[in-house]
């Protein structure tokens, strides 16, 4: 389509290569002033400093890492996807059993790392390792101890380290690794001794009574989850209900050599001290094709009885007791996710205390639990910010509190249903005032002394420490001490928590359960040195003292700052700034301790500078391209220079707070002294203004009115330019308008460096800008634009006043560019620099449009409809199948389009399996049509349309109306009596409109659907035929199926149905048993199928199959064959040139390598072990 552009740009362009070109050197000349002493080493806590001189360049320490937090327990470094091996490690290591067996291997079995490089040396690399790390874990000070040393014993790559694995595959190869690593020393028996355990399967003969035994070994035992209510349930269902082998599925006996009824059953012959369970989470889903993660609940005691489930029975009930002790919990999906652990401690070797709340001792309330208490958010928030001291407190850790004070968080507790906590904080703005950038959050006052009487006393908080040695139901040994190991993470938790745990996309994957009987000594309780071996004490001993000192000499390092000391009888006050007046004892360097107070800050002035007499303030100041600027002055002496926000080298200006050198400082952020670059004519030494222009520096407070400048040049009246930049990047003066002229530098935009044009307006003779040949003199006239027919090769330049209307403006536009007619309209351009909304309003004046002087108005050809109206293209659309009877008298073979319709031509006829191909569509025409108007008049003024004539159709009541999307039918429009305007059509939606046989009047709740059968003994399938599926019965598989056998006359039972998916050229069988399974297990409704995986909706193809002559479980076609066949060749192509590009720039790409898609193959773990035999 052809199209005129004018472009409407500012008049005059200046440049300034000269003041450009200075600039460039004085940063050059910065740069060598900056790096000066980069290298110079200063000893002095106290030096001078030159005036202007650059700040220095400091390197940060590398930080030891941090101590332990108030549990007392260390967690492990996450080294990028090993949160599956942390959390076995610490369950490991929280097995006092297991980690003592393995500290009594001394080295004279294992070996010695320092020898682990000498080639005929047998070091025991990993057992060795295990063993430093439990003594880190138990010993060292440090928030988390790294598994690098033990990952590397494994012989992992840093690649192993990022890939995630699943924890029980682990469980078994580490156990396994261990188990080759100890052979010939006194633990080889350590593996088997602990967690070993067997199992005997059993068939018995009806017939004989003979017993035929198999027995089996085990290290954890596998259980299902899917359709299994619990733990107990699964394992009485493998150890206690039998197998029974009868009618056509018989057993051969041995001793009666036949076939003989029989029963199979599995029972726990013998149980290890530590009882590891896996649970089948993750499952394959054979419909579907793809791996999924079962999330339905699944209990599991805190205390099993295993007798059932034992072949000996005979035993006191005590030998088959286990007790839970740690659950490794997985978060995620079956292609990526987080494990971490719930650990019982029992040893405790924990600090394990939390913050509780305790009850309002109200008679109303002693029934309400605690629970109830905490589902209330308004309630706890409130409690919160009561306790802050200044009743003002970070959103960030508003949450981090609310964690620590119910021990949930937000997101957790209360996002489904009140949304994100800053979302909650404005909708109580009753309550809560919330600051403007929405960082820190205080309670109203009145709010505040309203709820501070109540909450006072039923909601204060205490850090409750459980006593170590209380008697009675106090006693901590009553109480099992939980912790979440989350990596370096450790929280305490509550025994009832692990409840959260039996379902969902966060749910236990591992059980761990040690016998009952098992009691430790009371030597080992809250003793991490018991049974460590010396070697190991004395180690860990010397790296606590290392971190202690390394601790110290960063925390000096951290928490000292330099200052730099600006004198202020040394500085005097001059155009708008303070300069120094002496540039050696100007400035001085202090380092000083943050956290301590502003009074010591001054006392340490106060005796470095004997000469100071009188007051001394302190405020911090900042260099600025105008000179030294003073802001806000330091108060509070009491308070810590940290909790001042100074930044390290802040600039502090040291002075009376009155004066400098009899002159009053104006002080703050509102009078910024700005250094302007201001453009004028210049005068000649006879006064007369001459013709070229001069360039002068001035400073002007940024709260100084725009005017100002006329006074600062001595001019009476004039006009004042700034410079802006263009969307091409060009940069253009425009006129400052005169009511601006009082507004600030600040409110105009104006910055440092800023530029300005002055234009005297008392002198008619002279001016900078021209108009046609006529110098400007008045400021009125400088409200103009110039136009430019950019589409021509000579442009042409039209000034246009501003107040102009739009309809002017089009006239003058369309009379420069040389077009007549009245099919055209403005638009103007967008910041994506497009065409943007059109200007309807032709009276407009271009001010009211918000159109300002410089922005770019485009000449689109087409005639804009009136307010209110729409202009919608039309298109036939006539599917294949349907009837010709509506088909146009002209073959579609040879019919000419009207202007700007394409006819796509259909596939072939006759051609079974392509009835679901591409339809063709026919461009008819455009009309122009009311929002007012409703659906069954678009279709009338559609019929009226000159194409229209060649189709037969009786009435708008046989057509069909669908929106147009991606060249193909999009949305049904139902309901001919609707309004345009309901259906929120927009200015660009197009429309296609397809024969009917017979007028419809399809409801809400109706869905149109495309059936075909399926043709046996072909992979084809027949023409489509329309079929109306009411969903308001149930939009479910069942329903759908019994409306299909309705419409074909066949049992429902004798048909299978499938949608399709033309873009994938797949076909999905709708199967209502999986929905059946669902609602059985769930008890839920059956999904409707306008959802996953099918959304139907109208137009969708339908695929019917008759099981009573077609058995073929296959619904593709020939055509679905070619079809994923060109797609596979377009996805090798696109692959290999992928491969091509990234061996181009695999140097680039290595260092910015991400990880890929989660369902990519599934890499295999080992852990590479020497010979020991």
């Amino acid at each position: 389509m052809k199209r005129k552009i004018i472009a409407f740009q500012r008049f005059l362009r200046l440049r300034n290569c000269a003041r450009s070109f200075a600039f460039l050197i004085s940063r050059v000349i910065f740069s060598f002033t900056m790096f000066g002493d980069l290298f110079e080493e200063d000893y002095s806590s106290v030096s001078n400093n030159q005036y202007g001189k650059g700040k220095k360049l400091k390197t940060k320490a590398l930080e030891p890492p941090a101590p332990r937090e108030f549990t007392n327990l260390s967690g492990i470094r996450n080294q990028g996807g090993t949160c599956y091996l942390n959390s076995l490690l610490q369950t490991l290591h929280f097995t006092p059993e297991f980690r003592e067996a393995l500290f009594s291997l001394d080295p004279e079995e294992l070996g010695s790392l320092e020898e682990k490089d000498k080639p005929d040396a047998k070091v025991r690399i990993i057992p060795l390792q295990l063993q430093r790390l439990f003594a880190q874990l138990l010993l060292v000070d440090q928030e988390a101890a790294s598994t690098a040393d033990l990952t590397d014993s494994f012989g992992w790559t840093s690649n192993e380290e990022m890939r995630q694995h699943d924890v029980q595959e682990l469980n078994r190869i580490l156990f396994s690794a261990l188990e080759t690593s100890l052979v010939g020393t006194s633990g080889h028996d350590l593996i088997s001794r602990l967690y070993h355990g067997t199992i005997v399967n059993q068939i018995v003969c009806k017939e004989c009574k003979n017993v035929s035994e198999k027995q089996e070994d085990f290290l954890d035992l596998t259980v299902a989850v899917k359709n299994v209510s619990g733990l107990e349930d699964a394992l009485w269902n493998m150890y206690v209900e039998e197998e029974v082998f009868d009618y056509d599925n018989l057993y051969h006996c041995g001793t009666c050599d036949r076939l003989v009824n029989a029963a199979k059953s599995a029972k726990l012959r013998k149980l290890p001290p530590f009882l590891t369970v896996s649970l089948l989470r993750f499952n394959f889903d054979f419909v579907k094709c793809e791996r999924y993660k079962e999330t339905s609940c699944y209990t599991f005691p805190l205390q099993i009885n295993l007798k059932p489930f034992c072949e000996q029975t005979e035993l006191d009930d005590l030998e088959y007791m286990y007790d839970l002790f740690s659950v490794i919990i997985h978060k995620g999906g079956c292609y990526g996710g987080h494990y971490h652990v719930y650990i019982k401690d029992v040893d405790h070797l924990g600090n394990w205390q939390f913050q509780e709340e305790k009850s309002k001792p109200d008679a109303n309330l002693k029934d309400i639990q605690n629970e109830d208490k905490i589902d209330d958010p308004l309630m706890i928030l409130k409690a919160i910010l009561l306790q802050e001291e200044s009743n003002l407190i970070p959103v960030d850790q508003l949450g981090q509190k609310l964690l620590k004070k119910i021990g949930i968080s937000w997101n957790k507790k209360f996002r489904k249903q009140h949304g994100p906590l800053r979302k909650f904080l404005k909708l109580h703005s009753q309550i809560f005032l919330l600051s403007s950038d929405g960082n820190t959050v205080s309670l109203l006052k009145n709010c505040s002394l309203q709820a501070e009487s109540g909450f006072q006393r039923s909601d204060q908080q205490i850090f409750k420490t459980l006593p170590s040695e209380s008697p009675g139901l106090n006693d901590r040994s009553s109480c099992p001490h939980w912790f979440d190991i989350n990596d370096s993470r450790v929280q305490p938790i509550r025994e009832k928590d692990i409840e959260q745990q039996f379902e969902g996309k966060e749910s236990a994957y591992m059980l761990f359960y040690r016998k009952s009987q098992l009691q430790r000594p009371p030597e080992a309780r809250a003793n991490p040195r018991y049974r460590v071996p010396c070697h190991l004490l004395n180690e860990m001993d010397a790296a606590n003292i290392e971190l202690q000192t390394k601790r110290a000499e960063c925390d000096s390092t951290n928490n000292n700052f330099e200052l730099h000391l600006h004198m202020g009888p040394h500085y005097h006050f001059f155009n708008g700034a303070l300069h120094p007046v002496s540039q050696t004892e100007s400035v001085w360097d202090l380092i000083f301790d943050k956290r301590k107070t502003l009074g010591d800050l001054r006392q340490s002035i106060f005796q470095l500078l004997e000469f100071w007499e009188g007051d001394m303030v302190l405020s911090v100041a900042k260099f600025l391209p105008a000179g030294l600027h003073v802001y806000q002055t330091l108060d509070g002496d009491d308070l810590a220079l940290c909790e001042l926000d100074l930044a390290d080298e802040e600039d502090i200006f040291v002075w009376n707070g009155v004066e400098v050198g009899g002159a009053q400082i104006p002080t703050g952020s509102d009078c910024e002294p700005l250094l302007l670059n201001v453009l004028h004519l210049a005068t000649s030494s006879e006064g007369e203004k001459c013709e070229h222009l001069t360039e002068s520096t001035h400073v002007f407070p940024s709260n100084a009115e725009v005017g100002s400048v006329f006074t600062a040049l001595a001019i009476p009246a004039g006009v004042a330019f700034v410079v802006s930049a263009e969307p091409a990047g060009e940069e253009h003066w425009t006129a400052i308008p005169e009511g601006d002229l009082k507004r600030t530098f600040k409110e105009q935009g104006l910055r440092n460096g800023s530029s300005l044009l002055v234009q005297d307006s008392s002198n008619d003779d002279n001016s900078l800008l021209t108009k046609q040949g006529k110098w400007i003199t008045s400021a009125n006239e400088i409200n103009w634009i110039q136009v430019k027919n950019v589409c021509q090769s000579q442009s042409e330049e039209e000034q246009v006043k501003i107040p102009a209307t739009v309809n002017t403006c089009l006239k003058i536009m369309l009379e420069k560019s040389g077009l007549a007619g009245d099919k055209w309209h403005l638009r103007k351009m967008d910041w994506c620099y497009e065409a943007g909304e059109p200007l309807c309003e032709e009276g407009a004046a271009l001010t009211e449009l918000t159109i300002r002087s410089g922005d770019t108005l485009l000449l689109i050809e087409g005639k804009l409809p009136p307010l209110g109206f729409l202009k919608v293209p039309i298109w036939w659309y006539q599917p294949q199948g349907t009837s010709g009877q509506w088909k146009s008298h002209l073959d579609q073979a040879n019919c000419t389009p009207s202007q700007g319709g394409v006819w796509r031509p259909p596939s072939t006829q006759g051609a079974p399996g392509d009835t679901h191909a591409e339809v063709p569509l026919c461009y008819l025409g455009d009309v122009d049509i009311s929002e007012e108007a409703t659906l069954v008049e678009l279709k009338s003024q559609a019929m009226t349309l000159p194409a229209f004539s060649e189709f037969l159709v009786p009435s708008p009541a046989f057509l069909r109306a669908w929106t147009v999307e991606s060249k193909r039918p999009g949305r049904l429009l139902r309901m001919d009596q609707q309004q345009l305007r309901e259906y929120k059509l927009g200015r660009r939606t197009e429309i296609c409109l397809e024969p009917l046989q017979k007028g419809e009047n399809l409801g809400p709740q109706e869905v149109l659907l495309r059936t075909q059968m399926r043709l046996p003994g072909v992979r084809a399938y027949g023409l489509p035929q329309d079929l109306v599926w009411d969903t308001a019965r149930g939009g479910t598989a069942g329903t759908l199926r019994q409306r299909v056998a309705d419409f074909y006359s066949l049992p429902v039972e004798k048909i299978e149905v499938a949608k399709y998916f033309p873009e994938k050229f797949e076909w999905l069988p709708v199967s209502s048993w999986n929905q059946q399974i669902t609602k059985r297990k769930k008890k839920k409704k059956q999904e409707s199928l306008q959802g996953a995986p099918y959304y139907l909706k109208d137009g969708d193809t339908i695929g019917v199959k008759n099981l009573l002559v077609d058995d073929d479980e296959d619904f593709s076609t020939v055509r679905d064959d070619v079809g994923k066949e060109k797609q596979k060749q377009l996805a090798l192509g696109k692959k290999k040139s992928q491969e091509a590009l990234r061996v181009q720039s695999s140097s680039i790409l290595s260092s910015a390598e991400t990880p890929g898609r989660p369902q990519r193959p599934e890499a295999s773990l080992s852990i590479h072990v020497g010979s020991f035999r």
